[in-house]
């Protein structure tokens, strides 16, 4: 936990009272006493600091904060996710991954090889994925939530949902293992986002990619080897990144 949350109604003028694994983490993981100051951030408002002003010891802990906030964490990366369903214990780490390493929106579809009972999962049904988001918040040290949608049908989705957004995006990707080119090849940067879509680790089937193409879709391939889906989220991301900094850097040096 890199960074204190704290929801806005939790505070009051400019102090908070915590009571519990928060108020913990900073008596018994950070070793704090009186006068120190930890991390803290308002979700989807602003970071600063906290001194602590009080501190009990004894359990249940209890952690009195007086706050200084100074400002709005950097933006996030321009890249949005369109995530075929995966496992529901692979789905809370990926949730973690795509906080922390900054995207804006993840739209959860339906894909032909997700199996049905993974939408009955706590994850998707009693939104226990939010627990997750501020996983990846506190590890990144960031406050702003990612919005998280999504859509148990397939075809609907990209029939009624994509020309709705597709506008708003610079470019739309595909990754599939035997997509041809590269992302390198294929990339266009610029300053609107990229959505990229990233599919069951059977991959989509052609129906799927067939869709995908009508509505704008360039496909490409991450390469021959077969790739977790946790794993190919970080490489899609830091990949995208690398690119779009390096077309930026490149227009302006031009």
């Amino acid at each position: 936990m890199n960074i204190i949350l704290l929801d806005s109604e939790e505070v009051s003028g400019n102090l908070a009272t915590l009571r519990d694994h928060r108020a913990e983490h900073i008596v018994k993981v950070l070793r704090c006493a009186q006068g120190d100051r930890v991390t803290v951030g308002i979700l989807n408002g602003k970071t600063g600091y906290g001194i602590i002003k009080e501190l009990s010891r004894a359990k249940p802990c209890v952690v009195t904060l007086e706050l200084n906030l100074q400002g709005y964490p950097e933006a996030v990366a321009p890249v949005d996710v369109m995530l075929a369903l995966p496992r529901p214990i692979v789905f809370k780490r990926i949730i973690s991954h795509l906080t922390a390493l900054g995207v804006d929106r993840v739209f959860v579809v339906n894909a032909a090889k997700v199996e049905k009972s993974y939408w009955d999962s706590s994850v998707v049904q009693d939104q226990g994925w939010k627990r997750h988001v501020r996983e990846g918040l506190e590890q990144a040290v960031d406050t702003r939530l990612v919005h998280f949608s999504f859509y148990r049908g397939f075809k609907p989705f990209m029939q009624d949902v994509i020309p709705a957004i597709k506008d708003r995006y610079e470019q739309m990707l595909v990754a599939h293992p035997h997509g041809g080119e590269g992302l390198a090849t294929i990339y266009k940067a610029g300053i609107a986002p990229v959505l990229v879509a990233l599919g069951p680790e059977g991959g989509w089937n052609d129906y799927e990619l067939e869709q995908m193409r009508i509505q704008g879709f360039d496909q490409f391939s991450l390469g021959n080897r077969i790739l977790r889906v946790e794993t190919a989220v970080a490489a899609l991301h830091g990949s995208i990144s690398m690119l779009r900094t390096a077309e930026l850097q490149s227009r302006l040096n031009h």
